[in-house]
C-alpha cells in the first residue's frame, strides 16, 4: 500500500507523519533523493539521499523516479527502485510529497492513497509559521504564497484532512489508512483465490 500525505508548510504535517509511523510498523517512511546540502543531524540514507545535481539529472534522464520536484532550488526525488524494493519486503509505503510529486506519481499510474492535510484556514497557518521563528518576512511570504499555490491542487487528492489538532488530524488519517487496507486493490492481492471463482 502506498500513502502519500501533503501538506503545505507549517501546516504540521511532519508531526503527523511520525504519529502514523508510531502507529503502523509495518510502514516505512519513503527516502527521497535530494541535491540540496544536509542538515545538522541528518543521516544519509536515513533522512534523505544526498546527491550531485548531475547525477540527479542522470536519474531523471533515466526515468529512475517515481516522482521528482524543484523546491526552493533544490530538487528532491523519490528512486522507484527503492520503493518496489521496500514493496517487495512486505512493507508498506508512506511518502512526505509536494503537490508536483503527487501529479508526477499520478501521471506514473502508481496506486496508493493521497491525503492533504490542510489548515483550518489561511490566517492559522499564518500564525503557525510565524510561531515558529525560522524564516525572515520575505521567506514568510514566499512560504505563504507557495502553500495557496499547494492548496489551489487540493481536487488531486482522495482526501483533505483539516489539522485543526494534532491529535485530531492523526486519527483521521489513521481511519483513512484502515480503510484503504481493506479496500478492493489492497485485499485482492492477499486473496487470488478470489479471483478463480466460477
Amino acid at each position: 500500500m502506498r500513502i502519500f500525505i501533503s501538506g503545505p508548510s507549517g501546516v504540521g504535517k511532519s508531526t503527523i507523519i511520525t504519529n502514523i509511523l508510531q502507529r503502523n510498523k509495518d510502514f516505512t517512511l519513503s527516502v527521497s533523493y535530494t541535491t540540496r546540502s544536509p542538515r545538522r543531524g541528518e543521516r544519509e540514507g536515513i533522512d534523505y539521499y544526498f546527491i550531485s545535481r548531475h547525477r540527479f539529472e542522470e536519474m531523471i534522464e533515466q526515468d529512475a523516479f517515481l516522482e521528482w520536484a524543484n523546491v526552493h532550488d533544490n530538487l528532491y526525488g523519490t528512486s522507484l527502485e527503492w520503493v518496489e524494493s521496500r514493496e517487495t519486503e512486505g512493507k508498506h509505503i508512506l511518502f512526505d510529497i509536494d503537490v508536483q510529486g503527487v501529479r508526477q506519481a499520478k501521471q506514473k499510474g502508481s496506486h496508493g492513497c493521497f491525503i492533504l492535510v490542510i489548515p483550518p484556514d489561511l490566517q492559522a497557518l499564518s500564525s503557525r509559521l510565524n510561531k515558529r521563528g525560522t524564516e525572515d518576512e520575505q521567506a514568510l511570504t514566499t512560504r505563504l504564497n507557495n502553500a495557496k499555490e499547494e492548496l489551489k491542487a487540493w481536487d488531486l487528492y482522495d482526501y483533505l484532512v483539516i489539522n485543526d489538532t494534532i491529535d485530531t488530524a492523526v486519527r483521521d488519517i489513521q481511519n483513512i489508512i484502515d480503510a484503504c487496507r481493506c479496500s478492493k486493490q489492497e485485499a485482492i492481492g492477499n486473496l487470488p483465490w478470489l479471483q478463480k471463482i466460477e
